[in-house]
């Protein structure tokens, strides 16, 4: 019986574990999502975007929202660009996007985690030549991977570091 005991003791401490490191990805995420939207207004303004296009950030994480919007590609393009996420032929560079994940609480290996998936989404097949579409279709592959993780962060979270980084 007591070897028993030991065995559930040992399940249960890998299992708490386990979900630190889930609890800690979601918190990462959460803080990679608001320093990704630090530059929402910037971009909003420059692409003369109506306010619709927030309706968009404020359901990214929701795996049933349907990411459609044309903006919505040339918000992320334009704030990947201001963040210096982006080379020269519109890529994810990767060296920056690894740096902005670590300068976001991500070690090492999770910051290649993220730019690996980054990457493997955006060599995927695409069905559109326009950047801006592309854009959203690479999104929406980066949040089912994230959710696959168990990674994605939930919207109330987000919004609290949001207002958080915008009173400071």
């Amino acid at each position: 019986m007591a070897s028993s005991t030991k065995w559930q003791v040992i399940a249960i401490v890998c299992a708490a574990i386990s979900m630190q490191g889930v609890m800690t990805s979601q918190e990462l995420m959460t803080k990679l999502t608001g320093g990704f939207a630090k530059v929402m207004d910037t971009c909003k303004t420059e692409l003369r975007v109506g306010d619709h296009i927030i309706q968009d950030f404020y359901n990214f994480w929701k795996e049933e929202y349907e990411l459609v919007n044309k903006d919505f590609g040339c918000m992320i393009i334009c704030m990947a660009g201001k963040l210096d996420l982006l080379s020269e032929d519109m890529k994810m560079h990767h060296g920056n996007a690894h740096a902005f994940a670590k300068a976001h609480g991500a070690d090492d290996d999770v910051a290649k985690q993220i730019v690996s998936l980054l990457h493997g989404c955006e060599n995927e097949p695409s069905s559109t030549e326009d950047p801006c579409m592309r854009a959203v279709e690479i999104s929406k592959c980066f949040r089912t991977k994230i959710h696959e993780l168990k990674w994605a962060p939930s919207m109330e979270v987000i919004l609290g570091e949001i207002m958080t980084d915008v009173r400071t």
